[in-house]
């Protein structure tokens, strides 16, 4: 075990590294894309790439700028992508189209929200406003729930004859998804089928995840069945493994079993995200045979597996508590070359202190820093957790430090208040002053000044036999007032 201190020190490098989650193969030959896809912060611009790419004496090609795009966009870099569009229709690298209009558009809609779409949309000449343009508008406005705008403008798309396409409904049916507006969902469908617009995959799935949601089984096989009747659409693993998820969810194991069976036979060959869905689904069966059968189906089918997949499988092994097998697929992982990432631990941390094995789980995190490798705030603080429900508090105490040492704001981690607050109740009956005011002031970085601080300080000042008027003083400047609890406090030090 390695010392609360030597933790510590360690902060400073973790903190200075940036992991990226995929294996990527080493490009041979340097291209613009090579340059701009490994900046994965995204705070950094990708301009002056693209600059320095000119001025080293590279030519600037439209189709690989619409590559780099097309890649941003999926692995969700939307500012980057938007600087790279900007760029492209800023410089003239050529004439921009409704398509590059509408993918700005969209962009613009993403990073800047819908006014700043609108606008852009309104500045587009008469010939740019094609369906491309009016659907990535209305796609703006559903992302944002704008209910009024995009019924507004579902009606100005059916005037210019730009309603023609699935997608355009599909649109309207995810926004009343997204507002939890089920039951208006297969009335969009029926509208659609009047409208002479045939419905496409999405748009059944739509509708039967909006039956299944409000669990309608009945109404989501009726669907189904339709769906399966239709000669022009091929039901592909997806719809199958939705409908399997709320047949679990309504306890249906047989008929779970018999969608998922349909789901399998519908894999495309290196599908590893159907294989992902696959494997969740069956350990939510409690399935442990099928879980590891389709985990080797998966390796046997798919060129290479990224850390996703190895999270989904050690998420689903956690979920059947079998942490040996997880360990094994660790250990898989350790030695498959990917990008390491402390998100692939996560599981099997999780199950290590479900599982009472509070220690082990802190001693794959120390091993972890001791070799520089990154750890999050949010395992520590899982493990922290585990400690003070055990009543072990100095070791809960050692590991909230831990976590908050690695406190970054906005970065998808909080202090838990309610381990926060026990944890100061404790220290300040039992820590010595010293060890009160590093923590308080560890926590004054990560959430508000609040009266349980205070009076952590106030029970070790007096027990100490020290002034508290300073810190009534402080208190007050922090606009925090004495409650009934404060005077109790304060009455220890009189007796």
């Amino acid at each position: 075990m390695i010392s609360s201190s030597k933790l510590l020190s360690k902060t400073q490098i973790q903190n200075a590294i940036f992991s990226r989650f995929y294996y990527t193969n080493r490009v041979n030959k340097s291209t613009l894309y090579s340059k701009i896809s490994p900046l994965g912060n995204l705070k950094t611009s990708v301009v002056p790439e693209i600059e320095n790419w000119i001025k080293d004496g590279n030519k600037v090609r439209f189709a690989e700028l619409q590559r780099i795009i097309h890649d941003l966009r999926k692995r969700k870099r939307f500012t980057q992508a938007l600087e790279v569009s900007e760029w492209m229709n800023g410089k003239g690298i050529c004439v921009f189209t409704p398509v590059e209009h509408a993918v700005q558009l969209d962009l613009i809609g993403r990073v800047q929200g819908f006014l700043s779409a609108e606008s852009y949309f309104n500045n587009l000449k008469d010939h740019e406003k094609t369906d491309k343009t009016y659907g990535a508008l209305l796609n703006c406005y559903v992302r944002q729930r704008q209910t009024e705008k995009s019924l507004a403008h579902l009606k100005k798309m059916k005037e210019m004859g730009f309603a023609s396409s699935p997608l355009t409904y599909n649109n309207i049916m995810g926004l009343y998804t997204k507002l939890g507006q089920y039951e208006k969902v297969p009335d969009v469908l029926t509208e659609m089928k009047e409208n002479n617009v045939f419905p496409d995959n999405f748009s059944y799935r739509i509708c039967i995840n909006s039956y299944g949601a409000r669990s309608d089984i009945e109404g989501m096989e009726n669907f189904l069945k339709e769906m399966e009747s239709k000669s022009r659409i091929i039901v592909d693993w997806n719809t199958y493994a939705v409908a399997a998820n709320f047949y679990i969810k309504a306890s249906l194991n047989d008929k779970a079993l018999n969608a998922l069976k349909k789901s399998e036979a519908r894999l495309g060959n290196e599908d590893g995200t159907g294989y992902n869905f696959l494997i969740s689904l069956y350990a939510s069966l409690g399935n442990m045979s099928e879980v590891l059968r389709l985990w080797n189906l998966e390796k046997e089918a798919c060129k290479r597996y990224i850390n996703r997949d190895y999270i989904t499988m050690l998420e689903s092994l956690v979920k059947l508590g079998e942490l040996e097998e997880a360990e094994k697929v660790l250990k898989d992982w350790e030695s498959s070359g990917n990008c390491y990432d402390v998100h692939v631990l996560n599981p099997l941390i999780i199950g290590y202190c479900k599982n009472g094995l509070y220690e082990k789980a802190e001693a794959m995190l120390e091993g972890l820093m001791e070799k520089g490798k990154v750890t999050t705030p949010n395992s520590w603080a899982i493990v922290a957790t585990g400690y003070h429900h055990k009543d072990q508090n100095e070791k809960a105490l050692k590991c909230m430090k831990v976590s908050l040492s690695l406190y970054v704001k906005g970065k998808g981690w909080d202090p838990n208040p309610k381990l926060v607050t026990s944890i100061l109740s404790w220290i300040g009956d039992e820590g010595s002053i010293q060890d009160v005011e590093a923590f308080v002031a560890s926590l004054r970085k990560a959430m508000p000044v609040s009266r349980e601080m205070y009076h952590a300080l106030i029970k070790a000042n007096i027990r100490s036999g020290k002034e508290v008027d300073q810190l009534l003083n402080q208190m007050k400047a922090d606009k925090i007032d004495e409650d009934e609890e404060t005077k109790k406090l304060l009455s220890m030090k009189q007796t």
